[in-house]
């Protein structure tokens, strides 16, 4: 099963291949100025001779430097924007009578707050994504430590996905559920 989040697993692997290298680097030049490794004199010059380099090359370094500054803002600004793009649903059955909009957000509220309701449930968060041709739906329900996932997902199954689809006349809705348990011990809850 593919992890419904691969660009944290591609970020982490990048950031644990760039420490690496990093270390790597700063481990060879201490072994090098301390004598350890006797690879190059602590006292010889870094690149041979005392010329300046030609202009192509302070160029081309310039340019690569400036490459690799904008990918690196290009990475951050993935960071941030990490929250899928939501969409409004559209119920047009008749266009020149009008149309119906319908915020994603508001369209799944009643259903994560009945989700909450659920024995067990913490809290739960989710997403609807895609249009109404296409939607999706994806969950973070988070369980406390005693509470039974099979009979959430039960729930799930029997009694909150079908209602939710009904309330927004879909025949189908694709759900991705993650399940986080929650180690704390459970807060006295006044329903």
């Amino acid at each position: 099963m593919s992890s419904p989040n691969r660009p944290a697993r591609l970020n982490r692997v990048l950031l644990a291949l760039l420490g690496f290298v990093l270390l790597a680097a700063g481990g060879f030049a201490l072994a090098v100025h301390f004598g350890v490794r006797h690879l190059l004199s602590p006292d010889s010059a870094l690149v041979p001779g005392t010329r300046q380099p030609s202009t192509l090359v302070l160029y081309l370094v310039a340019a690569g430097a400036i490459l690799i500054g904008l990918l690196c803002l290009r990475w951050l600004a993935a960071q941030l924007l990490v929250k899928p793009k939501t969409h409004v649903l559209r119920f047009e059955h008749d266009v020149d009578r009008g149309r119906t909009e319908l915020a994603s957000g508001t369209a799944i509220a009643p259903f994560l707050d009945e989700l909450e309701t659920y024995p067990g449930v913490r809290s739960a968060r989710g997403n609807l994504l895609g249009t109404r041709a296409a939607a999706r739906l994806s969950l973070v329900i988070t369980a406390d430590q005693d509470g039974d996932l099979a009979e959430i997902r039960r729930c799930l199954d029997t009694t909150g996905l079908p209602r939710l689809r009904h309330a927004l006349d879909l025949e189908s809705l694709p759900v991705t559920a993650e399940f986080r348990v929650n180690t704390q011990p459970a807060a006295p809850r006044v329903r």
